[in-house]
């Protein structure tokens, strides 16, 4: 069970709960780190007393600092400050909530000082896994998922005694707030309605990914990296109560889910107490209450981004970096207003005819093949 750990990105969704599991566990946090909330990051700061907090910049640092005067916190900014909380000496867990390719080089630093992961920045696997989980793997690391997809799939698996057993894993997705609509319903889709999420309550980047379904895309590359299995063996089907989490399938046709309230707390508290269950401040799952649970198969002509990924996949080397990186600048261009919801789609899937894959040897493999995706969305001009 983890005793000590540095949040990376405590003022989003996942951060905040994740603190809220600490103070009800008695966990110790030695590091907080934000992008720009400043006024909830000085209040967790008081609240959790981390001997480090970093902040976006270096204007909001210096207000920071000025602001917890009478405090002994060291304050940082940037990527720097970033990886010094992932590095931090005291903390045992680094759990990482930035949204986006930041979170990749504090995690592979993390790793590099012996941290165990709670993986909650799906960009980092997407991007680099193959570097993330060689390093993980040569360091000795666990890497703890946070996501409730493969985390479900993670309790699923405790059951597993052989990974000769196992025939399949199965993802669920929401559908987001456009299931079963068509590519002519979605033309003039607004960021309001994209953002309006049916089920969970998240950032506006990754709403946007589940209203495309690039998230459920992402999620089965990430799938492919932490559980070492092949993108043909994991599948995705559409689940609209977000009762059952995901599933996996044995040999013999048995399939085991884990289910749940939809509530981030579960997935959190479990990776950071792995192997042991305690009690969680979670609604009770009343399934006379639920009545029905309803699958469907994705629409992957509709929902490009899904299908991109998984091409991505089968590619291989920094494809996947390539789309991760389109999708970014894409939702970025989305959330401004500067393309429509279904240009998503297309710029993510011609992403991958338009910039070069490669083999990847190094982080800055990864990092030059995002950059290049972007520079790609940047130059069509919209």
């Amino acid at each position: 069970m983890t005793e000590n750990i540095s949040v990376l990105g405590s003022t989003g969704s996942i951060g905040t709960q994740t603190l809220s599991v600490c103070e009800k566990l008695g966990i110790r946090v030695s590091a907080l780190t934000a992008n720009k909330n400043i006024d909830l990051l000085e209040k967790q700061v008081r609240q959790f007393r981390p001997r480090l907090a970093v902040i976006g910049d270096e204007a909001s640092a210096k207000e920071l600092k000025l602001r917890l005067s009478d405090t002994d916190v060291k304050i940082s900014f940037g990527i720097e400050g970033l990886c010094d909380a992932a590095a931090i000496e005291e903390a045992d867990t680094v759990l990482t909530a930035v949204v986006g390719m930041i979170g990749l080089r504090p995690t592979l630093t993390a790793i590099e000082a012996g941290k165990n992961i709670a993986l909650a920045n799906k960009e980092t696997l997407v991007a680099g896994g193959s570097l993330v989980m060689r390093r993980a793997a040569e360091k000795g690391v666990k890497i703890y998922p946070v996501d409730s997809e493969h985390s479900a799939i993670f309790q699923c698996l405790q059951g597993c005694p052989d990974k000769k057993f196992l025939k399949r894993l199965i993802l669920t997705a929401s559908g987001g707030p456009f299931f079963g609509r068509t590519t002519e319903q979605l033309k003039d889709v607004t960021v309001k309605q994209a953002l309006n999420h049916p089920n969970w309550s998240m950032g506006a980047k990754i709403t946007i990914d589940s209203a495309t379904m690039m998230n459920k895309g992402l999620e089965v590359i990430e799938a492919r990296w932490l559980f070492d299995t092949p993108v043909e063996n994991i599948g995705v089907v559409v689940h609209r109560e977000s009762v059952v989490h995901s599933m996996i399938e044995y040999t013999d046709n048995s399939v085991i889910a884990q289910m749940g309230v939809p509530d981030m707390k579960i997935p959190i508290q479990y990776a950071l107490t792995y192997p042991e269950r305690y009690p969680c401040d979670v609604g009770i799952l009343d399934l006379a209450k639920v009545c029905t649970l309803s699958f469907y198969e994705p629409d992957y002509e509709t929902f490009r981004c899904l299908k991109a990924c998984k091409r991505a996949m089968s590619l291989g080397g920094t494809a996947t970096a390539i789309v991760n990186g389109a999708n970014e600048e894409a939702v970025r261009l989305f959330l401004g207003e500067k393309i429509g919801f279904l240009d998503i789609g297309e710029i993510v899937e011609s992403s991958l005819d338009s910039v070069a894959a490669k083999e990847i040897a190094s982080l800055e493999d990864v990092l030059a093949a995002d950059r290049a995706a972007r520079e790609y969305v940047l130059s069509l001009g919209h």
